[in-house]
């Protein structure tokens, strides 16, 4: 009397990876993100490889991490693995007080994100979905 398997979130030729708790913004981290949007997954490697952003180190272990996830777990080519998706959202925002003049407090925000990269095998066509 168990439940049946949830249905896979990717489809067959599709392989994903998320980072999350980054401590950077959002809007920093999609910067880097557009920056390897739509590229093969070799060339989004060296992009970020030779990127003078901070973050770009972290994307890298994510981006490697659905590479593997796509060769081990989905057995996906990775000659010919494209960057489908590489979507940013928000996490969770610490908050702090900065003391000011005349006995005042500031908060300061500091954001956190997460990062969820999809990669596609342009090779292979998704098998359709049987129905149940």
């Amino acid at each position: 009397m168990s439940k049946k398997k949830a249905p896979p979130k990717q489809a067959s030729n599709e392989a994903r990876a998320v980072l999350r708790s980054l401590r950077i913004s959002p809007q920093k981290l999609n910067l880097v993100a557009a920056s390897i949007r739509g590229l093969s997954a070799e060339k989004a490697k060296n992009e970020l490889r030779f990127s003078q952003k901070r973050i770009a180190k972290d994307v890298l272990k994510c981006l490697q991490s659905a590479m593997d996830n796509a060769e081990n777990n989905h057995g996906l080519d990775l000659d010919g693995l494209v960057v489908a998706q590489a979507h940013v959202g928000k996490n969770i925002v610490m908050k702090r007080f900065h003391a000011r003049a005349r006995g005042r407090g500031v908060r300061i925000e500091k954001h956190f994100s997460q990062i969820t990269i999809v990669l596609r095998d342009t090779t292979k066509q998704p098998e359709a979905a049987e129905a149940a």
